[in-house]
């Protein structure tokens, strides 16, 4: 007869795996919301999802071989989330980001960094505004996650050139952007 531990132990066991776990969303939940927001452009969109992205990465923890590279593969899991998202849905409905019910400014930060910092929040995302899902997508799992161009080309399901190329066209249409309204700043001053 095999003894598979007694109840406490069992508890003890199982209590641990829990605080294992929460830690594991405390730890990413802000990085995965952000990722997937900017993916899909939808705080309430991007909210389900990234409960989701958690519920799928939970469900196969037992796939993780390295728990190193854990971070990476649940920003994978998140990604492919809302990338899913926006191919069954195809549009978005959008809504402002300050409409969260718990903000995401760090509580020590002064009421001039907040304005700041929601200020270039508010820059960045119009800036990731005027590209196409595709090169947002693409330079965001690029530039920002930093994934290798062939697995940003696995997760959009193209090939390597393709992902380059909307790489590419985001770059010079995010520069171009920053260079237009710098000459605006730069008018205004005047």
């Amino acid at each position: 007869m095999s003894d598979l531990g007694s109840p406490s132990q069992l508890d003890a066991a199982f209590q641990a795996t829990q605080e294992l776990q929460n830690r594991f969303v405390s730890d990413n939940l802000r990085r995965v919301f952000l990722l997937i927001y900017r993916i899909v452009g939808n705080v309430a969109d991007a909210q389900d999802l990234t409960q989701e992205a958690f519920i799928k990465a939970l469900q196969r923890q037992d796939q993780l071989k390295d728990v190193e590279k854990a971070a990476h593969w649940l920003s994978r899991i998140a990604s492919n989330t809302a990338i899913d998202f926006l191919r069954r849905n195809g549009k978005v409905n959008f809504c402002e980001i300050d409409s969260l019910i718990q903000p995401l400014s760090e509580p020590s930060e002064s009421p001039e960094q907040a304005v700041l910092r929601s200020e270039h929040r508010a820059y960045l995302e119009q800036g990731l505004s005027v590209l196409t899902e595709r090169e947002r997508t693409a330079l965001l799992l690029r530039d920002v996650e930093g994934l290798p161009a062939d697995e940003v080309a696995q997760q959009m399901k193209c090939s390597k050139a393709t992902v380059r190329s909307h790489i590419a066209n985001a770059r010079i249409k995010f520069r171009r952007y920053v260079e237009r309204n710098r000459r605006t700043a730069g008018r205004k001053r005047l």
